[in-house]
């Protein structure tokens, strides 16, 4: 006979074992009682400890690319972990032009492309970031490349087309236009 859910009723009903708990052999107390905000505290000592971040400013050139290639470390490593991930992309993508190295910025925003270019998003990211610098050619170059790869999106389109007559080009437009 089944039930309204239409799952059988005639098998057992599976449960779940759980590990049988330790037995406790010595239940007096300690002489020294621990308690957990002690345990947590020492954690935390130990942990700053470690991890002290560096409070001065960075002073020379040497300084500099030391912390560069910490961060770009970081990013690396966690773009390799979380790859669908395009929050991290952008983030490393925004981090390489803020430190001014646009060539490694477009090279991340590439590689985000590579990854997922269905993301309309990240078109129009990289190619804020193309025009921010008035790189206008590389800016068209994105442009085709986005609306032959997407070009059903209109708002690629209109973004474009927009960026064009910005600039005055209304007759050299979009090549579908």
């Amino acid at each position: 006979m089944a039930d309204p859910l239409g799952t059988s009723l005639h098998h057992k009903t599976v449960e779940k074992r759980l590990p049988r708990p330790t037995k406790v052999k010595n239940k007096t107390p300690a002489p020294v009682q621990i308690t957990a905000e002690q345990i947590v505290r020492e954690a935390k000592e130990r942990q700053d400890d470690e991890m002290a971040p560096r409070l001065g400013r960075i002073t020379d050139a040497e300084e500099l690319a030391e912390y560069r290639l910490k961060k770009r470390k970081e990013f690396e490593d966690t773009i390799r972990r979380v790859r669908w991930n395009q929050g991290a992309w952008v983030k490393y993508a925004k981090w390489e032009e803020s430190q001014g190295d646009l060539g490694r910025a477009a090279s991340v925003w590439e590689r985000t492309l590579d990854v997922d270019y269905h993301n309309v998003s990240v078109w129009l990211k990289y190619v804020d970031m193309e025009m921010r610098h008035r790189r206008i050619n590389h800016a068209r170059n994105l442009w085709d490349r986005a609306v032959s790869l997407l070009p059903r999106v209109d708002q690629l389109w209109y973004k474009y087309i927009h960026m064009e007559e910005m600039l005055g080009n209304v007759a050299g437009g979009p090549a579908g236009v």
